[in-house]
């Protein structure tokens, strides 16, 4: 199978993408439009990317937003509340055909590689298991990777230890933390060395949780950082959310920043989550809740945006459409100029790949697996802007997901 007429994000004209046994062949210029085969895909001068990327979602929280109550302050802490109550009601078959239904509305939205968290705070965990069942019945849609998340901490939560290292062995894939809801200070630190002797004794990727608060005094990020330059593993870890960056003074920042260079790890902001989770606390003027998207990535570290929920406890809204919480991301962090336009997929494929340590598996490059999708666009901007949806969805060479263009008919006016 070739996809043909494919415009290329950095590279001039058409291009023929040969794909065989199931990876990408060759990638050739064409002189013009060409007529597809029977067996082709016309892209018909489309943007044609690797798939989009979710870096961070909660699906065995899924489709339980007032199951059994709303979250009526809008707060993260009475989001935790409510989820401890759905939580006593989860039943196996639940938790699958949530994750499976929200699975679907990632891949109609063009998404291929998805890292999900699951929380391991339960005794039996079961949700744990039915998510690892989950990701064997949904590989051909999607790649998951599955975060041990101790959403009711590691130190402070009895057993906590115990069950992190539950979980790994069970299969999880990332060791995941959440130092800023830790009970004290000193439990916060104390989580953030067991979850790295644990990554680094099993070989697994981190990702935490961290400072998921307006609090300025909320400083785990720099323990997370250090931690991870000291032991070379900053390519395997990313801080999640650290909204409180939000809230640091610039003194501190210039100083923290010159340690999250040398770190080398990775950042994933879920900005419509945190514009509506954060400044809760605040009468007038309210901040905006989120990290330093843009300074992040003016430094050159890597950043990308995260969905986060699709209608749970935290947040009401969401529908999988990661280019949602792109166009969000943007106007939050003040990031509309020219330049990042022209490369705002960045945010939901490159930079998220990097984060999630796909390597070679991602990309469209010869001898790399043949995933990628047709946007109904002619660049980043027009992505944006129109908010442009996956025509085709390729994985594997094989076409997983086809949606017709939108018609509009018009009545004849009046006379």
């Amino acid at each position: 199978m070739n996809v043909v007429n494919a415009l290329l994000r950095g590279r001039e004209g058409l291009h023929t993408i040969a794909i065989e046994a199931g990876d990408i062949s060759r990638i050739d210029p064409q002189p013009g439009p060409l007529a597809a085969r029977p067996d082709d895909v016309d892209a018909g001068g489309r943007l044609t990317i690797a798939p989009l990327v979710e870096p961070h979602i909660h699906l065995d929280a899924v489709l339980t937003a007032g199951e059994p109550e709303w979250n009526m302050s809008g707060t993260l802490f009475e989001g935790i509340e409510r989820w401890a109550q759905r939580k006593a009601t989860i039943t196996h078959a639940d938790t699958k055909a949530r994750a499976h239904a929200a699975i679907g509305m990632l891949r109609d939205h063009g998404i291929q590689h998805v890292r999900t968290h699951v929380d391991v705070t339960d005794p039996s965990l079961a949700a744990l298991q039915a998510m690892l069942e989950v990701r064997e019945e949904a590989r051909a849609l999607i790649d998951l990777q599955i975060v041990a998340f101790p959403q009711e901490g590691i130190e402070s939560f009895d057993g906590g230890r115990t069950l992190m290292a539950r979980a790994i062995e069970m299969g999880a894939d990332v060791v995941g933390g959440i130092p800023h809801f830790e009970n004290t200070r000193e439990q916060g630190v104390s989580s953030i060395h067991f979850l790295m002797d644990l990554a680094e004794r099993t070989g697994c990727l981190v990702d935490v949780h961290c400072d998921e608060t307006d609090d300025p005094h909320s400083r785990f990020l720099e323990v997370l950082a250090e931690q991870a330059r000291v032991r070379g593993m900053g390519a395997r870890v990313t801080a999640s959310h650290t909204t409180a960056m939000g809230s640091y003074d610039n003194a501190y920042c210039s100083k923290l920043f010159r340690l999250l260079k040398r770190s080398g790890i990775s950042f994933i902001s879920c900005p419509t989550e945190s514009i509506h989770l954060q400044g809760r606390f605040d009468t007038f003027p309210k901040r905006r809740g989120l990290t330093r998207v843009a300074e992040l990535d003016r430094a050159g570290i890597n950043v990308c945006f995260g969905q986060d929920s699709i209608r749970d406890p935290w947040y009401p809204l969401g529908n999988g459409n990661i280019l949602r919480v792109l166009d969000a991301g943007l106007h939050i962090c003040h990031m509309m100029g020219y330049d990042d336009l022209q490369r705002c997929l960045d945010f939901v494929t490159d930079h998220s790949a990097r984060t999630m340590h796909l390597g070679e598996r991602y990309g469209i490059d010869v001898g790399r697996p043949a995933n990628l999708i047709v946007l109904d666009a002619d660049g980043d901007y027009d992505a944006l802007r129109r908010q442009a949806k996956p025509l085709v969805s390729i994985r594997g060479g094989a076409v997983i997901m086809r949606r017709e263009p939108e018609r509009i008919s018009y009545l004849d006016a009046p006379r």
